[in-house]
């Protein structure tokens, strides 16, 4: 069975949202590594909006720094699932998730492959609520945003995790891995 794997960006207060982290070429290439570890990623609408706007476009040359282009390659080649009750299609490499959402979930996880990444705020919130998510990456930053959203908001049972992998990403930012205690 492939695992879902859930990684975020949050600061120290517990923010994720996009703009509040200190990306670094380290952060950039633990999420295309992050990425393709996977054989796809299942982002709820509004994650998938914001990454398609963010990456699917081959920016003018000098709009990015050259460290950010392994991250774009990756997420442009990988297929995605999104979970939309509003969207009536996608493309960028994607497809709509239809059905109630654990049984198109474990559905997804029974194919064979390595793994599907996941990301965003709402829709992982909603995965870890049905138990569905089998590995947090969780990348912290040395910032207090002092605004939300915040990490899993809402998740109305506790989650107890076992840290299995620790990784400085320069900056003082440590990506950490956890599975839950099950």
């Amino acid at each position: 069975m492939r695992p879902l794997r859930y990684s975020i960006n949050v600061t120290l207060d517990g923010c994720v949202s996009h703009l509040a982290g200190t990306p670094n070429e380290q952060t950039h290439r633990h999420a295309a590594t992050a990425i393709a570890n996977n054989d796809a990623i299942l982002l709820g609408r509004v994650t998938y909006q914001m990454m398609e706007d963010g990456w699917r476009a081959t920016p003018a040359p000098g709009t990015r720094p050259a460290w950010m282009e392994p991250f774009a390659k990756t997420i442009n080649a990988t297929t995605k699932y999104v979970v939309s009750s509003t969207l009536k299609s996608v493309d960028w490499n994607a497809q709509l998730l239809h059905g109630e959402l654990k049984t198109a979930v474990e559905m997804l996880k029974q194919q064979p492959g390595t793994g599907i990444g996941t990301g965003g705020v709402t829709l992982p919130t909603r995965l870890a609520e049905l138990g569905l998510i089998d590995e947090y990456d969780l990348v912290v930053h040395p910032r207090v945003a002092g605004h939300g959203p915040y990490l899993l908001a809402g998740l109305t049972t506790r989650l107890d995790l076992t840290l299995v992998d620790r990784v400085e990403l320069g900056d003082g930012i440590v990506a950490m891995q956890y599975r839950p205690r099950r």
